[in-house]
């Protein structure tokens, strides 16, 4: 039998609950963890690239760029498997995981925005298209992770694939992420009228639905179960996080490319650097310069500032035109094949620092390499947050922002002024991945991180040295943590004074 991505962690769940080793047939056959058996690719285009359609992007068997349906199915026998572990209080239930995917959003009547899918319900199936719903079933008879996998799609119609594009259908839908069945959506209803008996326990983020149209139509009955018992409706939103939050080799893959490709755009924007300059300008080069590498779209609205705008962390009008003689504060990534980037760089239009902002620009990068250092498993985020609020302060100390006499107690508060952010956040599928996991967890090998201090001294602030006043710095890498050294993924992205000089001063 072929090796399978993931048998590790199998395999460890598997002694974990046994108290044994398994072989991996056996294991294989109690947990079901290979996809359902494949159906080919219907020979017409899907509401989302296939195979079939687009091989210059997907590999046979692959559901996105990079990723088989094997690595979906693991997921969701990952899921399951957590769900064995809460759920000892109701052995003998039936359970069923309700996910939904994100609705079409409009700016105008008719005029829809860039469609973008729920990355909870992304991550355990890949589907892309809107107005659906993931269904994870427990078996009969069966111990869970054991389950059977269903999608409810919308039905195809030509009346309206005629303007939106084709859709998958429930044939397409089975044949591209591997799911075990397919059903429209309407269809759902039956299954919502099943979960009423108190034999169910059904895991649905109740309090927060992603779509509200399909909440309303179809689950608000479980709102009724959850008032007669409150155990037999179960957030499900944590448990998901807490898979996202480790990744894979083929996620971190995607990682490498969606930092390498946004490192590439970074030093091409700073080359096309000059002054004056439109921070609009600086906005469509990134853009086209991610873009044309590859990437599917800009990961989040990117922070193009110049001057003294750059203190206004999330500045994003981007509609200024910056000077001879002023920084540009650019905060930008990019999505490739579902998984994003976030780097920010500061530099010089005119490809020259100023002494004050050279002064300010190297104690930042001083302090961010510092806090990259201690990215190492077993310390947190909030650690190393600590740390950044430390050497800030005594760089500021250095500089004669704050004074040197400034007492313990207000030391921090007058640091906080200056960075008042974080100094990084979790990066995955989304910019600001998995939100609800606590900064304070200990970092694991296959976490991926931020870390970006910044020094922000607004020109109205007239208690620092006038030389500084309008400058604001902020220096942001993605870092990958390993078993020995952080790995960074944005490390082609230049930050030397010296490199960003070379690339910046060279105009044609």
């Amino acid at each position: 039998m072929a090796r399978l991505p993931g048998w590790g962690f199998v395999a460890a769940v598997v002694r974990g609950w046994r108290g044994c080793s398994v072989c991996k047939s056996c294991a294989l056959r109690r947990f079901s963890i290979q996809p359902a058996q494949q159906k080919k690719i219907p020979n017409r285009y899907l509401g989302q690239p296939s195979p079939f359609t687009h091989p210059h992007l997907l590999k046979p068997g692959e559901v996105t760029p990079g990723l088989s349906q094997v690595e979906y199915a693991l997921r969701r026998h990952k899921l399951m498997a957590l769900i064995q572990k809460e759920a000892n209080d109701w052995d003998g239930l039936d359970h069923t995981v309700i996910l939904l995917s994100n609705p079409t959003y409009y700016m105008s009547n008719d005029i829809p925005y860039v469609f973008h899918q729920d990355t909870n319900f992304l991550y355990l199936c890949g589907f892309q298209e809107p107005d659906s719903i993931l269904v994870l079933q427990s078996i009969p008879g069966k111990a869970l992770p054991s389950h059977k996998s269903i999608l409810f799609v919308p039905r195809r119609d030509p009346s309206r694939e005629l303007w939106d594009g084709p859709r998958s259908g429930t044939d397409g839908a089975i044949a591209l992420t591997g799911v075990d069945e397919a059903y429209t959506i309407e269809e759902f209803r039956h299954l919502v009228a099943k979960l009423k008996g108190e034999s169910n326990i059904v895991w649905y983020d109740l309090g927060k639905p992603v779509h509200t149209e399909l909440h309303s139509d179809y689950l608000q009955p479980l709102a009724e179960i959850k008032a007669r018992n409150k155990h037999h409706v179960q957030h499900i939103r944590h448990l998901v996080q807490n898979l996202r939050l480790i990744k894979s080799p083929a996620e971190i893959e995607r990682m490498k490319t969606a930092g390498r490709v946004t490192a590439e755009a970074f030093t091409e924007t700073m080359f096309a650097s000059k002054s004056p300059v439109d921070e609009a300008f600086l906005y469509a080069k990134f853009e086209f310069e991610c873009r044309t590498r590859g990437a599917d779209i800009l990961a989040y609205p990117p922070v193009v500032a110049g001057g003294n705008r750059s203190n206004t962390l999330h500045y994003v009008k981007n509609n200024q035109l910056i000077k001879d003689g002023e920084l540009v504060l650019l905060d930008g990534g990019c999505e490739s094949a579902c998984y994003v980037s976030d780097i920010t760089r500061t530099w010089p239009v005119n490809g020259r620092f100023t002494k004050p902002q050279a002064e300010l620009y190297q104690a930042v990068l001083d302090i961010q390499k510092s806090c990259l250092s201690l990215c190492s498993p077993g310390v947190s985020l909030e650690n190393i947050y600590s740390l950044m609020l430390s050497l800030i302060g005594q760089k500021l100390k250095d500089l004669g922002v704050l004074k040197s006499s400034i007492t313990e107690s207000h030391f921090f508060k007058a640091v906080r002024k200056y960075c008042p952010h974080h100094v990084g956040h979790y990066l995955g599928m989304d910019v600001h991945d998995t939100p609800d996991i606590s900064r304070s967890l200990p970092l694991q090998p296959g976490m991926v991180i931020t870390i970006e201090p910044g020094i922000y001294i607004p020109e109205d602030d007239f208690s620092a040295p006038e030389r500084f006043r309008g400058i604001g710095v902020r220096i942001e890498d993605d870092v990958l943590i390993t078993e020995g050294a952080p790995l960074i993924l944005s490390a082609h992205c230049p930050k030397e004074i010296y490199d960003i000089e070379q690339i910046c001063g060279h105009k044609s």
